[in-house]
């Protein structure tokens, strides 16, 4: 089968820089220069940055949108499958003549410039924004904030730092304070901040950095707060109290999320969005890969009949630590991991919060990962936190491995987005 055209420009663009990763503006802004600033005449936009939390705060932000009648844009990173998850225009994903036409017309302005695949794959849903009508844009960050290529935007209309936590180091610093001070690179003066709750060290940085860019902030815990309340939730802000019913999305974190999301729909001017379009929206949110309940396909097919199978990509210790609640809750069958993760990852300290609620776990090597982390490497860090590991080939392999009991079981696929994104390839 021929590879859509989309993939071969994406495999060409991915050349032009020696580096997957290289945080820096100059570049982006040379090539949208070039392209004639597609940022300066984008709709309301809020950016987004964080360490976890951020694509569930957007998917949300959207779902409440799109319930209250707003067409909306919204670019996230990185897609699952296909790239052309990355971007939707007006509430649809790109299709595969227009990714390929602007993907080739940013190549060209480009010019054979170095420039990281990122950088240009921004530049071309930038481009696209302006070119299908919508009412509002919502932008993740991609990496840190400070030098990632999303932060050209003059004037958003809100900006939101979700809970910030250690991950990628090597690009972003090695501290709690230096990270959050990447994430606080998105702060613009006179626009407001809605903040997530934030370890002590993080809320410091964010609001010095506030303070001296004179950035309201709209923080969690102070000026808005969100929690369970009955069976849904209760948010309550400086102008809403609303009683509204639980995310679709499965966690305590997600009420944190929505939280985040809400806040950010409360501080934005101009828009009209009633508490029943927030309930619609919480109902209805579409974001895979994030305690997702798989339902069918060969995978489904591989366990027996009354056992669950669950899909998350979370892969830092944060992750751990929040995939660990939820499993503490689920005592009433037995739990089993199989982990694939990225060798920039702290393997232990991802899977040491779920230890104790697991009877197994087994190690898979991502698939055409080049920066996969070995699986033996995944297995030894389990064993080093004490639970018993065992290597496989494949998600499939590991999952007819598990030993089959009678009464039910679970089994939990998790460690990185890039293996959820092959799992659920591999699930058809």
């Amino acid at each position: 089968m021929t590879a859509p055209t989309s993939d071969r420009v994406l495999e060409r663009l991915g050349r032009l820089h020696p580096k997957l990763i290289d945080l820096s503006l100059g570049r982006i802004e040379r090539l949208l220069a070039a392209l004639g600033n597609p940022q300066d005449n984008f709709p309301p936009v809020v950016h987004v940055a964080g360490t976890k939390g951020k694509g569930s705060t957007v998917a949300t932000t959207r779902a409440c949108l799109e319930a209250a009648g707003y067409r909306v844009h919204a670019y996230i990173s990185p897609h699952l499958v296909r790239f052309h998850e990355r971007i939707r225009l007006a509430g649809r994903l790109i299709d595969e003549d227009a990714l390929t036409a602007l993907l080739e017309e940013c190549e060209r302005a480009n010019r054979d410039a170095p420039i990281t695949f990122f950088e240009i794959t921004t530049a071309a849903a930038f481009l696209a924004f302006t070119r299908t009508p919508a009412d509002i844009l919502l932008l993740e960050v991609g990496l840190g904030g400070r030098l990632d290529a999303t932060n050209v935007i003059p004037h958003p209309a809100v900006t939101a730092i979700t809970p910030v936590s250690l991950d990628h180091q090597a690009l972003l610093g090695d501290t709690i304070a230096a990270i959050a001070g990447e994430k606080a690179g998105i702060l613009k003066t006179s626009v407001t901040a809605v903040i997530g709750p934030q370890p002590d060290e993080a809320a410091a940085v964010i609001e010095a950095r506030a303070a001296a860019v004179s950035a309201p902030l709209y923080r969690a815990q102070h000026e808005w707060l969100c929690e369970a309340s009955g069976e849904g939730m209760r948010y309550e802000g400086e102008r809403w109290l609303l009683d509204l019913p639980a995310s679709s999305l499965i966690g305590a974190h997600q009420i944190v999320n929505a939280g985040t999301a809400i806040a950010c729909l409360e501080q934005l001017s101009g828009f009209d969005i009633p508490a029943a379009a927030i309930a619609d929206g919480l109902r209805q949110i579409e974001w895979p890969a994030r305690l997702q309940l798989l339902r069918c396909g060969p995978l489904v097919d591989a366990v027996p009949r009354d056992w669950e199978l669950w899909l998350d990509g979370g892969h830092n210790p944060l992750a751990g630590e929040i995939l660990g609640h939820v499993a503490a809750g689920w005592r009433d069958r037995p739990l089993y991991l199989v982990v694939g993760m990225m060798n920039t990852k702290d393997a232990a300290g991802f899977i040491a919060p779920l230890a104790k609620h697991a009877r197994a776990l087994w190690a898979v090597t991502i698939p055409g990962e080049k920066n996969s982390l070995p699986a033996e490497a995944i297995a030894a860090a389990a064993g080093s936190v004490g639970l018993p590991a065992q290597t496989a080939e494949s998600a499939l392999a590991a999952i007819r491995d598990i030993p089959v009991h009678d009464g039910k079981g679970r089994v939990l696929i998790c460690g990185s987005l890039y293996f959820a994104g092959k799992v659920l390839a591999e699930n058809g």
